[in-house]
């Protein structure tokens, strides 16, 4: 049954918002409905008595949402035709978005929001977090950008973390209440470093699983991120095995390195640099970049203040070494050479 309430502006303009609570699952599937009739947009293209609307991305939205979004970040239409292909066969948590929401204006779509929800663990605790990215509302409808917001950021115990916003959105996402937990990158050179003090370790692939301990929940993670075209690999010693994503990139479109997606403690990676440097250094990878708010004793490198910072809103402080299941991982621009890609 859709149900309507009326709010009244500071000019005493009334404006109606209506609920469509026609899904079955009211939580994941409510849609929004304004009629702004009578409503004066402070922008000029919209004409009066247009009816803006907020729902649920679907599989039938995909290419529109596509070619909005790929016109507002100016990127290739297949960029994001792959992002909602990886999106659709992400295990997205019960009850929560599976792609993000659109905005319609009289059935037009003017806005798009892409949403990564993720079951994650941390401090051997399973938290919801959400990657909110690709924000784009068309320059006319920006006045009504709060309600985009109000429905992506709805949920009160899901961590939400912005991993990607560039220097111009920062404003506008601090003033949505996001606060900053990584100020910027450690650049470090691993291969710098000798063999851990307390024995040895060998790095190897994902083919075959360890021979010693180690979570499956990781192995699961790791086959995972290698599909979306990481280095995922295992570093093994004697008593159990430790999990490391790290994704191929240039640095000043010149030097070749690796920007470290996950692992399960920043000490891990200083305790294991000489023989994961040496693996990489193998393989032409120099320098590895690391989500950090300073220097990181122990590992050889220059920490870079204000370099892609991460931002974050929510109950639960992301941790630094895992931006797992983010678009940083899961669809990085620009797209790793040598990576297929569908939907061009």
């Amino acid at each position: 049954m859709p149900s309507e309430r009326q709010l009244t502006n500071r000019g005493g303009v009334t404006l109606k918002i209506s609920f469509d609570m026609r899904s079955a699952d009211t939580k994941a599937g409510m849609n929004t409905v304004l009629d702004f009739s009578a409503f004066r947009p402070l922008t000029s293209a919209p004409s009066p008595g247009f009816h803006l609307r907020v729902r649920e991305i679907t599989e039938a939205d995909h290419g529109r949402v596509a070619r909005l979004l790929a016109k507002g970040f100016q990127r290739p239409v297949w960029y994001y035709a792959q992002a909602l292909r990886r999106l659709s066969l992400h295990p997205t948590p019960p009850g929560l978005s599976k792609y993000g929401f659109v905005m319609e204006a009289d059935g037009i779509t003017v806005g798009a929001v892409l949403l990564i929800f993720s079951a994650v663990r941390s401090g051997g605790n399973t938290q919801t977090r959400c990657n909110i990215t690709s924000w784009y509302v068309e320059p006319a409808y920006k006045s009504y950008a709060a309600v985009f917001t109000s429905r992506a950021l709805r949920h009160k115990d899901v961590t939400y973390i912005n991993v990607s916003a560039r220097p111009a959105a920062r404003p506008i996402i601090k003033a949505q209440g996001f606060r900053t937990y990584s100020h910027g990158q450690y650049v470090a050179i691993p291969a710098l470093h000798a063999g851990p003090a307390d024995g040895p370790a060998r790095i190897c692939g994902i083919d075959t699983p360890p021979d010693v301990p180690f979570e499956t929940t990781d192995q699961r993670l790791l086959s995972a991120h290698a599909e979306f075209g990481c280095m995922s690999l295992w570093c093994v010693t004697k008593e159990r095995a430790y999990p490391f994503v790290l994704l191929p990139r240039l640095f000043k479109r010149l030097v070749p390195g690796v920007q470290l997606i996950y692992c399960r403690d920043i000490k891990d990676l200083v305790r294991f640099a000489g023989p994961l440097g040496r693996f990489l250094a193998l393989r032409g990878k120099l320098v590895v970049s690391i989500d950090s708010n300073g220097p990181i004793p122990g590992l050889i490198g220059k920490y870079i203040e204000g370099k892609s910072p991460r931002f974050f809103k929510g109950p639960a402080p992301p941790r630094l070494g895992d931006i797992s299941y983010t678009q940083a991982a899961m669809f990085p621009w620009p797209w790793p050479a040598g990576v297929g890609r569908s939907g061009a």
